[in-house]
């Protein structure tokens, strides 16, 4: 039996939450979470469920952005041909066709603006600012290259931009080398440099490229009324990528990012653009409605990033770009396709993970306290940041996953809470260029990147593993689970589910929220779905009406049918139950249902 989980329950100030209560009339329970989420008070409730585009900052506050704008509108005004840079995820294409769509607004018909973009190669390329493209941007006549989602660390790149007489401004969102600083151009936009006063520093690329766009726009609108189709059309049409690349990054979904979500899905319902709307169709999401952060995140994202992980990420920038609907159609068409070829070549690959996994575990079933470091060569560069995630949910530990080519190994990795990776990869690396691990690294806390000749795996393994040594605690690595607040069955209600609606989108640092219900009586046998689901009718008491708690399984993991088992769960059994709650819309059997979380005998 897998180890149980230790579950830590919220204790929010319940005179705040008593007050808040009465300010919102809301359910004790809504109360009580916004209080624990540090919304205390009505003013700062009604920002939260009701954002504004006045809840977005002043794009301007942000360092290098007026140098940014004034030298992008002159290039504009000369007619000199500007490159986009950018990068193969959802957060680079998108961040692409915003900044490209904005700086084309800013021409005249009688003088459109030069502008062309580069999406690299995932494989033949690689990440980041290449040295022979900007030589071919310049034989092409470019003397202005703007990098999004990318640059922060392209020091050769900066100096080369140089030589060549390139001006460069690097656009970017990830964290600057704490050392070195940022590269030497005419203007660096990242809300993450040291001096730069912006007060959100968790944008994603796509917000950066948007913060750009929105300054440039600015600028331009002169008069009232161009003001106000900037405010009512512009801005609000921009924000449909914006929440897509926020959602697909996985920054945190508070404050300004939280607004940027909110805003961008509404204007997600019934989208004009043929490109948008062709991909929530084969997406098989419904356009009569907006979709929700879930929906973006699992059915939106993975087909805009199929393009990338498995082919050419241009295709999407295209699909953002046309106007053409057939063209649209036969460009959605293709990422659905990439995407399912992704998802088969991501099921091979964990099959071979779970035989390596294997070979780690010890006698109890438990995994060694340290980052977890598989590879194999025939693993797709594609979905190794994919896999990277999965060995984390499989194992608990921060994972670093490799394939290697030529001599070179690429690889991904993802954190788990506590452990800062890109710190973990810095140290690794050490501060002697010349001794260095890896030819190149970046990213952030919870995700990485990198790339090493694969002569240098043994000693990344070894330096790793004494790295953790020092800094993996084993309070990073207990199994926990986080309950917002311990909850009686009689307080779920469809009012509670309703407000608990209006507290969407979830994401990063605002998580879904998870309930606690002690001493539970299973009102039934236990129902067992494809051998491996559960399905547990549970009452506050017996006699009283039940609800539905589902448990499904994932891979990999001791499914719910097996502890139900092991743990003798069966009628009149009382548990405690950790979930969330959900909405069951079937027309004949519908009803508030539980999405269990973990389970325990109770008393």
């Amino acid at each position: 039996m897998e180890a149980r989980q230790r579950w830590v329950v919220c204790e929010p100030d319940e005179a705040l939450a008593a007050r808040l209560r009465q300010a919102l009339e809301c359910p004790a329970p809504i109360a009580r979470l916004l209080v624990s989420r540090g919304i205390a008070d009505a003013a700062a409730a009604q920002t939260f469920f009701t954002p504004t585009l006045a809840d977005l900052h002043d794009p301007l506050t942000m360092l290098g952005m007026a140098t940014a704008v004034a030298r992008i509108q002159a290039a504009v005004h000369a007619g000199e041909p500007i490159l986009i840079y950018g990068d193969y995820d959802v957060d680079g294409t998108t961040a692409t066709v915003l900044l490209k769509t904005a700086i084309e607004r800013l021409a005249t018909p009688a003088q459109p603006a030069r502008v062309s973009y580069h999406v690299p190669h995932r494989l033949r390329e690689g990440y980041g600012i290449q040295n022979s493209r900007l030589a071919e941007a310049a034989t092409d006549g470019v003397r202005l290259v703007i990098s999004v989602d990318t640059g922060i660390r392209a020091f050769a790149a900066a100096e080369e931009a140089r030589a060549l007489g390139l001006d460069l401004i690097v656009t970017d969102h990830h964290l600057p080398d704490g050392v070195t600083g940022v590269p030497d151009a005419i203007a660096v936009v990242n809300p993450a440099q040291a001096g730069c006063g912006y007060a959100n520093k968790s944008l994603c690329g796509a917000g950066v490229a948007f913060k750009l766009a929105h300054a440039l726009l600015a600028s331009a609108a002169t008069t009232e009324a161009q003001r106000t189709f900037l405010n009512d059309r512009l801005l609000p049409s921009f924000l449909k990528l914006v929440a897509i690349a926020t959602v697909a990054d996985s920054v945190p979904l508070t404050g300004e990012n939280r607004a940027i979500v909110w805003l961008g899905l509404r204007e997600l319902r019934n989208p004009v653009q043929p490109g948008l709307r062709a991909l929530m169709e084969v997406a098989k999401l419904p356009l009569d409605r907006s979709p929700t952060a879930t929906e973006v995140g699992f059915r939106i994202a993975p087909r805009i990033n199929a393009a990338g992980r498995m082919d050419v990420a241009s295709d999407v920038v295209e699909l953002f770009l046309t106007r053409d609907e057939a063209q649209a159609r036969q460009l959605a068409t293709r990422l659905d396709t990439l995407n399912q070829d992704r998802r088969a070549s991501e099921a091979a690959a964990l099959e071979a993970i779970e035989m390596q996994l294997l070979t780690l575990r010890d006698a109890t079933g438990q995994y060694p306290p340290e980052c977890i470091v598989l590879g194999h060569p025939e693993w797709h560069r594609g979905v190794l940041g994919i896999l990277a995630s999965r060995v984390v949910d499989r194992t608990g530990r921060p994972a670093l996953v490799m394939t290697d080519e030529d001599g070179q190994a690429h690889g991904s990795g993802r954190s788990i809470e506590g452990f800062h990776l890109l710190d973990a990869l810095t140290a690794v690396h050490g501060p002697d260029p010349e001794d260095g691990v890896f030819t190149r690294f970046g990213g952030h806390a919870h995700a990485v990147g990198f790339s090493l000749p694969t002569a240098e795996l043994t000693r990344l393994r070894e330096r790793m593993k004494n790295h953790t040594a020092g800094v993996l605690t084993g309070e990073m690595l207990a199994p926990q689970v986080n309950c917002d607040l311990e909850v009686s069955f009689s307080e779920l209600t469809p009012d509670l589910y309703a407000w608990l609606e209006r507290l969407e989108p979830f994401g990063m640092d605002h998580p879904e929220p998870v309930f606690l219900s002690r001493g539970l009586v299973l009102t039934g046998f236990p129902r067992i779905i494809k051998e491996v689901h559960v399905c547990l009718p549970l009452a506050a008491a017996p006699g009283e009406r039940p609800l539905n708690a589902m448990g499904w399984s994932r891979s990999g993991a001791q499914s719910w049918a097996e502890r139900i088992s092991e743990l003798g769960i069966t009628a009149g059994s009382k548990i405690d139950v950790v979930y969330k709650l959900k909405e069951n819309t079937h027309p004949q059997y519908g009803g508030l249902e539980l999405h269990l979380v973990d389970f325990a005998p109770g008393q």
